[in-house]
C-alpha cells in the first residue's frame, strides 16, 4: 500500500511539474520539400541543354510549391472603449390618522406616519489595448489553391543563452502582389497568422502544468 500511495504521489508531482507547451496557431506545416520532377531525356543538343534551360523572360516570382518568398511584417493594432453610466431614485409617502371615536382630530395631529427613500449609482469604465509587430520573415509555399492563391507558412528560430524565441507566419498570398524581389506586405495577406513564443523562465512560468489544467477543467475560478 506504501509503494502504491509513494507512486501516486510521484505522478502527481510529475504532472505539476510538466507545462504544456500552446499549440502553434499557424499553418501547417511550416514548411514544405518542391515536388521532384519527372526524369526526362536528355537533348544533347549542341547548343540546346534542356536540363539547363531556363525561359528568357521567365517570371521568377514565388508560384510553386517549395518556392520562397520574404513577408514584410508591419502590424500596428489599437482599440479602446469606455462606458458610464448613472441613476437615481426617490421617493416619499406620509400618512396621517383621522377621526376615531369621535377623539379630536387635533388630538391625533400627532399621530401620523411618513417615510422616504432614494438610491443613486455611477459607473465609469474604460478599456485601451495596443500592439504592434515589425520585421521580415521568409516563407514556403506549401499549397497552391484552386484560384491560383498560395498558402504560405514560415518559422524563425533564434536562440539565446536562456532561451530561444520563435517567430511563425502564415496566411494566403495573391500572386499578383508578389513583388519582384518575391517580397509582399504582410497587410497583403489574407488569413494572415502572427506568433511571437519564447522558451525563457518568464514564459514557462506563465504555461499553466497538467496538474493544474486537469484541476482546472471541473473548478471555476
Amino acid at each position: 500500500m506504501n509503494i502504491k500511495i509513494f507512486l501516486g504521489l510521484c505522478f502527481a508531482i510529475g504532472l505539476s511539474g510538466c507545462a504544456v507547451t500552446p499549440t502553434p496557431i499557424v499553418h501547417q506545416p511550416m514548411t514544405i520539400q518542391p515536388q521532384s520532377a519527372k526524369p526526362q531525356r536528355e537533348m544533347n543538343g549542341a547548343i540546346f541543354q534542356s536540363a539547363f534551360y531556363r525561359p528568357l523572360f521567365e517570371d521568377s516570382r514565388a508560384r510553386l510549391i517549395g518556392d520562397v518568398m520574404t513577408v514584410s511584417i508591419s502590424e500596428k493594432t489599437s482599440a479602446g472603449k469606455a462606458a458610464a453610466s448613472s441613476g437615481s431614485k426617490s421617493g416619499g409617502a406620509s400618512f396621517s390618522a383621522p377621526v376615531v371615536l369621535g377623539i379630536p382630530a387635533s388630538t391625533l395631529a400627532k399621530a401620523s406616519i411618513s417615510t422616504t427613500s432614494s438610491s443613486k449609482f455611477d459607473e465609469k469604465g474604460a478599456e485601451t489595448a495596443s500592439n504592434s509587430f515589425t520585421g521580415t520573415i521568409a516563407v514556403t509555399v506549401i499549397d497552391v489553391l484552386p484560384n491560383g492563391n498560395l498558402l504560405v507558412s514560415g518559422e524563425k528560430q533564434i536562440a539565446f543563452d536562456k532561451g530561444a524565441e520563435f517567430v511563425r507566419f502564415s496566411g494566403v498570398v495573391n500572386p499578383q502582389t508578389v513583388t519582384a524581389g518575391n517580397q509582399v506586405a504582410s497587410t497583403q495577406v489574407a488569413d494572415a497568422r502572427f506568433e511571437y513564443r519564447s522558451t525563457s523562465h518568464v514564459d514557462i512560468a506563465e504555461m499553466n502544468s497538467l496538474l493544474t489544467r486537469f484541476f482546472l477543467s471541473f473548478i471555476p475560478l
